[in-house]
């Protein structure tokens, strides 16, 4: 993959209503597909399921954010995950995470 400038603030979360279910497409850095995780819900709950690209790492908060979206919001959803910057250090790593949490609680608030 290319290189891209760290800038956790050029990941984007896009949106797709899909009948009554939501798509969420959250990209940054050098923009592929990691992960796919899908959140409904269930009897006493949500349910949920991930698939993970091997050598992706949006795994580790895709299925969260799906759950959290399914729960918020009362429907099935599906994250498809793929942010990528080159050599990052654990503190840039805390920043993509913290930089993806602001940006799904903004729009969960705009979309309820």
């Amino acid at each position: 993959m290319p290189s891209e400038a760290f800038d956790p603030e050029d990941i984007v979360i896009t949106d797709f209503e899909v009948g009554r279910d939501l798509l969420l497409v959250i990209t940054g850095g050098v923009r592929h597909i990691g992960a796919a995780s899908i959140a409904y819900p269930d009897t006493g709950g949500v349910s949920s399921g991930t698939s993970a690209v091997p050598g992706h790492k949006e795994h580790t908060i895709s299925e969260r954010i799906a759950r959290q979206a399914a729960e918020a919001l009362g429907r099935t959803v599906t994250v498809v995950m793929g942010i990528h910057y080159d050599n990052l250090t654990k503190e840039q790593i805390f920043r993509v995470v913290e930089t993806v949490d602001r940006k799904v609680d903004q729009f969960l608030r705009n979309k309820k």
